[in-house]
């Protein structure tokens, strides 16, 4: 009997600063397919490099549109999506490895510990972070949303839970945090505006508001210190400038 295969998509725009690190772990994968939004640095030439088979397709539909891509791309029996900042660990791609060859679930969870300028973070909401990420083809797709998009998956079954955890270097400076910032408001307000939601100042400053003491508080980032402030108000920013920005649009329409 065959072994079952195992493929892995990537989206990349720009993503040179982790991404030999992220396929170095992925040694152990059949494929690897990455989508490449019109990376202008080195990302395409390190993905070659690294036996990647990459895609470029510079017309931005959104990351749940362009993930569905890198899905389509692939033929492998089972799907390992993850971001060019991830990394799998050891324990983890032990943990992948085990599950695809004696399966007890279609989809499986993985455990994502994320950083924040360097910082590795365990409160504010960012932690504990089980995610769904690997699946039997077929059985999930993104959900088509511009911004923070999420896998909707086809099967009733229970989703199971591997070991080992997934690093996620999501903000390597403040520079790439005023950079997500921007993006992430603007996609967010784009994505609201398309389904006839409005904005206002008031509704900016109170959603921001809240948004910082959900992080802060309720979501406990004060036990993060000094860098859990600054999710909450990296957080709260966000949010207020896309009620902003939603706002702006509404007037041009």
């Amino acid at each position: 009997m065959n072994s079952p295969t195992l493929g892995i998509a990537i989206i990349t725009h720009n993503a040179a600063a982790r991404l030999a690190q992220c396929l170095q772990a992925l040694s152990f994968a059949d494929e690897i397919v990455i989508v490449d939004g019109g990376s202008t640095d080195a990302t395409v030439g390190i993905a070659e490099t690294h036996r990647a088979r990459v895609i470029v397709a510079r017309d931005w539909p959104g990351f749940g549109p362009q993930k569905n891509r890198a899905l389509d791309a692939l033929s492998t029996d089972w799907v390992l999506s993850i971001d060019a900042d991830e990394i799998v660990t050891p324990e983890l791609a032990a943990s992948i490895r085990a599950a695809i060859t004696d399966p007890r679930a279609d989809v499986y969870a993985v455990d994502r510990l994320s950083s924040f300028c360097g910082v590795w973070v365990k409160h504010s909401g960012w932690y504990p972070d089980w995610i769904p990420r690997l699946f039997r083809r077929g059985t999930a797709r993104f959900s088509p949303d511009l911004v923070h998009e999420r896998l909707v998956l086809s099967t009733g079954k229970p989703v199971a839970r591997l070991s080992g955890r997934l690093m996620h270097y999501s903000y390597e400076d403040f520079e790439a945090v005023l950079r997500k910032l921007d993006a992430y408001s603007t996609a967010g307000a784009a994505q609201r505006h398309a389904a006839g939601k409005r904005g206002s100042f008031g509704i900016a400053l109170t959603r921001g508001a809240w948004a910082f003491v959900r992080t802060y508080v309720l979501r406990r980032g004060f036990l993060d210190g000094r860098t859990g402030f600054m999710i909450a108000v990296f957080n709260a920013q966000t949010v207020y400038y896309r009620f902003l920005k939603l706002a702006q649009m509404n007037e041009l329409r």
